[in-house]
């Protein structure tokens, strides 16, 4: 048997070196060994992918956030059912909610960025609010106070429709032919407020009352006893007192009846409109037309009834105090109606050509005072 020995020339540090290595190496294995395993897991052809990029002009996602606050008054005090709208400047669909009992309101899942609050409620101002919600945030809106809404009263200061007519009618009562003569079923403004029937009879009883009307009555009794019309009253003082009556008479029953009482009943406006515009021949055939038209309450031309109606029934009354001899009946009341007709159309075309040059005081063409 072969026995090794140990050179005598080798040290003992030599197994010592061996062994370190040897438990060097082992250690550095054990470090190396988890990080070379994820690298090759990585170089795996079966989990090699593209990361995810946004496309070009487009934000990333964001979480979407909360906002909630409560609405208050000046004192205080919660105010519940106020009605809030939020709204966002990219255009998005509003949203909508109210108050509680507590005052609080909330709004969930509302994209992140600039927000717009619209707060109402009945009796109080309405109050804007504004913030920027971030991504997943809640945001806490500032206590939002309501003021109570500021009463307003808006004050028209004008006539109504009759106060208007009422001053109308006392300018036209100023309106005298020479200065003297009554003018006043004459109106220069075309569009003049309608008369109610108080005031279509107090019109009828001052032109019947007017000392004018008395002469003119008496001029007219005289005229007739110079031509010894309705010869059955006679000559002489009592005469000219029968015709002077029976004159006034038909001036008093023609004006209340065609100016003041079928007026009201049928509304119609026993006024002439002057028309001073356009041409002669226009004018002529408004003049004439006044006659058998008028215009009503409402403001329509309409036929003029009741000046119509008006002259029969005066010619019918008249039969009640004319003489025997000069009661015509059926066409005596006709002649005058005709005859009214006829006079009102004359009246008309001195009206509208002649009248109103020698009336002082006609109001401006406007339809009424403010």
């Amino acid at each position: 048997m072969i026995v090794s020995k140990k050179d005598p020339a080798e040290s003992p540090l030599d197994d010592y070196s061996t062994l370190f290595g040897v438990v060097v190496f082992f250690f550095l294995a054990l470090i190396l060994l988890p990080c070379l395993q994820p690298a090759a897991a990585q170089d795996s052809p079966a989990d090699v992918g593209t990361p995810w990029t946004p496309a070009r002009g487009q934000a990333p996602a964001q979480a979407p956030g909360n906002i909630s606050g409560t609405v208050v008054d000046r004192t205080g005090a919660v105010v519940a059912g106020a009605r809030l709208r939020l709204t966002r400047p990219d255009q998005s669909p509003s949203l909508e909610t109210t108050s509680g009992e507590n005052g609080q309101f909330s709004f969930a899942h509302v994209p992140a960025g600039p927000f717009q609050l619209a707060i109402t409620s009945a009796g109080f101002a309405a109050q804007p609010s504004s913030g920027v919600l971030r991504a997943g945030e809640t945001y806490i809106v500032p206590a939002i106070v309501l003021a109570v809404a500021t009463a307003r009263t808006e004050v028209r200061v004008g006539l109504s429709p009759i106060e208007v007519a009422q001053e109308q009618v006392q300018d036209e009562e100023k309106q005298r032919v020479l200065g003297f003569v009554p003018n006043f079923y004459v109106s220069y403004v075309p569009h003049a407020a309608p008369l109610n029937a108080k005031q279509k009879f107090a019109l009828a009883w001052k032109t019947s009352l007017d000392p004018v009307s008395f002469a003119l009555v008496g001029v007219i009794a005289g005229i007739q006893q110079a031509q010894d019309d309705f010869s059955g009253y006679g000559q002489g003082a009592q005469g000219y007192g029968k015709r002077y009556g029976a004159s006034y008479a038909n001036f008093v029953s023609g004006t209340f009846i065609g100016s003041a009482i079928l007026p009201s009943v049928l509304k119609q406006d026993p006024r002439y409109f002057y028309k001073g515009s356009g041409s002669k021949r226009s004018r002529i055939l408004y003049a004439v037309a006044g006659s058998v038209i008028c215009k009503g309450d409402n403001g329509g031309w309409q036929p003029n009834y009741s000046s119509i109606l008006g002259n029969l029934a005066a010619g019918a009354i008249s039969n009640l105090y004319y003489p025997a001899k000069d009661r015509d009946g059926v066409g005596l009341t006709f002649e005058s109606g005709a005859i009214g007709i006829g006079a009102t159309a004359g009246a008309n075309l001195i009206q509208e050509f002649l009248i109103r040059k020698l009336t002082p005081n006609v109001p401006r063409n406007d339809p009424a005072k403010p």
